[in-house]
């Protein structure tokens, strides 16, 4: 039996958008995926694959207004618990946690800046960690303009450490870097938010493929601490980053 994922670990990552078919369409030829039915009880929301392997979940919004959006999901080891820690710390629980079927039990909440998370229990579906398989999640990173409030706050809520690193903070799982946490002053009118990076072989190639299927390309590819990256968005506008990985 496989084991659940290391409590504070990135878990999974979700987009609610008003147009499911579009984005099924966009993200089935930019990143490779093939889909399945998801929990019902979540409404019109699939589970894209890589290989036959869950990667991301993409689901309808109900909420009219609500923006377009990829969600990241950490683990947890108690849904309930967890959420009762997020409000202790000031975060708000939006949804949930609800019972996803047998999949898990789920919340959605924001932390003291408004930055929108998830937490997963997960039971027969774990979820998948951030790696380097093309089409999969490679890296999550919050933009917010209280580095220093969300470090308090994620180590409290995931009980795990933050530490400083190369231009940013990390939240740490068995000693090691899962999530950035970076300051960043000027978020052009946007909320502070987790931002979701796929990987991918080439940054510039993917850009140029993301517009030809109608998407956009908010910034350019550039060099980061982790890889050549690009952030783009969707037809929907589901505003998603890119990193290019090694062969």
């Amino acid at each position: 039996m496989e084991l659940r994922l290391a409590q504070g670990t990135p878990c999974w990552v979700s987009l609610l958008t008003d147009d499911l078919p579009g984005a099924r369409a966009f993200y089935g030829a930019l990143l490779g995926w093939t889909y399945s039915p998801g929990p019902g009880q979540l409404g019109a929301y699939v589970r894209a694959e890589l290989d036959g392997a869950p990667v991301a979940g993409l689901g309808v919004s109900t909420a009219t207004g609500f923006p377009v959006q990829w969600t990241t999901y950490f683990a947890v080891d108690d849904a309930d618990r967890t959420t009762q820690l997020v409000r202790q710390c000031g975060g708000t629980v939006a949804v949930g946690p609800l019972q996803a079927e047998n999949a898990g039990r789920m919340a959605i909440a924001s932390d003291v800046s408004g930055a929108v998370f998830g937490l997963w229990q997960g039971e027969e579906h774990l979820g998948r960690e951030s790696g380097t398989q093309p089409g999969g999640p490679a890296w999550a990173e919050l933009l917010t303009p209280d580095a220093d409030g969300a470090a308090v706050f994620y180590a409290a809520v995931l009980d795990r450490p933050v530490r400083p690193t190369a231009g940013e903070s990390a939240l740490l799982v068995q000693g090691r870097p899962v999530a950035g946490i970076r300051h960043h002053a000027d978020l052009r009118g946007h909320p502070p938010r987790w931002r979701t990076h796929f990987a991918v072989r080439d940054a510039a190639l993917t850009a140029r493929q993301a517009v030809a299927l109608g998407g956009r390309v908010l910034v350019e590819p550039h060099g980061t601490v982790r890889g050549t990256a690009a952030r783009l968005a969707d037809p929907q506008g589901g505003h998603f980053s890119v990193l290019e990985v090694a062969e």
